[in-house]
């Protein structure tokens, strides 16, 4: 029998009424000949906010306990989702992360899947039965639970997805797909019809909440189509699958991401507190990108680096101790935030990038930093103004 993955968010299971109406489109995707794996995410802003309760008590709390009380929002949802599912006749079966057979490495709030054993959910079809996994979490070698960071419900979605060796993987939420900005920013935002992996991928790097960039890596990898939907608005979608090259040249798309800190170290010593530094990151699983480095004519290192730290547990704290410890050689810049251009063989016209930068100091938006892939160039300006850039960038490439 075919199979399907389907992916429920937050706003999609928000409250009783909006599980019932999901338990009913399951119901009729299931009337339709499919095998169905759910996962689901927490409902509405559960996760946020169990997150403050914790932050009541500690300001760093221990990862671990994170994990252990986030999981148990996932859990709540899933279990209401198949109580609504069998009132409707329907046998359905609830699996936690470890349940389902996600199995990651050992690092907490942002773990990795490393591999999906997906017997369990398979025997539970094979009986005919809907089976609905909590999504956002797994569990460790060590048997600890781990969650999976932000969008951590698509990565779990799509890798089973992967794993099951599913037709389709669909990803409901509050939004009927993919759009070229953020619609909340840019009233003249586009629908997109279809985006390549490459480009949703750097979307979700650059800032887009739409899509997990770890999610869109499995299903790049297991070629596994991924339609991106709105829940209660039918009619819209956005297929993320492989395009062929050239298909989708020039920007498609303007991203911001606001919660970034530009951290900054030079002397003559800063490659050793450098190496320091990555050790101290990678002990309290943080994430750099955007690296420069470079030495000067005086022997002198240069290094900068971009952290997003909108998901980091104990930021401020950690930010306290970075200070501290590394007073004379570090600094970080919390006052500007990042702006992406989107496409395809961006960086082989640098036309994008020159008349890019004239059109936003013309604008009085000036430019503190650049980088740039082969699929987005990225813009450090004052945070202040970035609203105000993302239409401006928008209105001169796709308007």
């Amino acid at each position: 029998m075919k199979c399907i993955v389907q992916k429920f968010g937050g706003s999609s299971v928000a409250d009783i009424d909006k599980i019932k109406l999901i338990a009913n489109k399951i119901a009729k995707t299931k009337e339709e000949g499919y095998n169905i794996a759910v996962v689901v995410s927490a409902i509405g802003k559960t996760t946020n906010q169990l997150i403050e309760m914790a932050r009541q008590i500690s300001s760093n709390p221990p990862k671990r306990e994170i994990d252990m009380l986030l999981s148990t929002g996932e859990r709540t949802t899933m279990a209401l989702l198949c109580i609504a599912l069998n009132e409707l006749g329907i046998e359905a079966v609830s699996l936690t992360g470890s349940q389902a057979g996600i199995v990651t490495n050992d690092v907490h709030n942002d773990a990795k899947v490393i591999e999906v054993r997906p017997f369990r959910v398979q025997d539970e079809m094979e009986r005919g039965k809907i089976v609905v996994v909590g999504g956002f979490q797994g569990v460790s070698y060590r048997r600890d639970i781990t969650t999976l960071g932000r969008g951590g419900s698509d990565t779990t979605a799509v890798a089973l997805a992967a794993a099951l060796n599913a037709e389709k993987c669909e990803i409901y939420s509050d939004v009927p797909g993919v759009y070229s900005a953020d619609p909340s920013i840019v009233a003249a935002a586009e629908h997109l019809p279809e985006i390549s992996y490459q480009q949703m991928q750097e979307m979700s790097l650059a800032g887009a909440k739409v899509m997990n960039a770890v999610a869109i890596q499995f299903a790049k990898e297991a070629n596994i189509a991924i339609y991106a939907r709105s829940t209660f608005e039918p009619g819209k979608e956005t297929i993320i699958r492989r395009m062929p090259s050239g298909a989708t040249k020039g920007v498609k798309a303007v991203v911001s991401e606001l919660e970034i800190a530009r951290i900054k170290l030079s002397g003559l010593a800063a490659e050793d507190k450098f190496k320091e530094l990555l050790l101290h990151f990678k002990n309290n699983q943080i994430s750099l990108k955007e690296l420069n480095y470079f030495t000067d004519s005086e022997n002198k290192t240069n290094i900068s680096f971009i952290i997003s730290y909108s998901n980091i547990y104990g930021w401020e704290k950690i930010k306290e101790q970075l200070g501290l410890k590394y007073p004379e050689f570090i600094q970080i810049e919390e006052t500007l935030s990042a702006i992406s251009l989107i496409g395809e063989g961006l960086t082989n016209d640098v036309d994008i990038l020159n008349d890019t930068i004239s059109y936003l100091e013309q604008n009085q938006i000036k430019i503190f930093g650049i980088a740039t892939t082969s699929f987005r160039i990225s813009l450090l300006i004052e945070r202040k103004k970035i609203k105000d850039a993302v239409k401006l960038c928008h209105k001169k490439w796709l308007e």
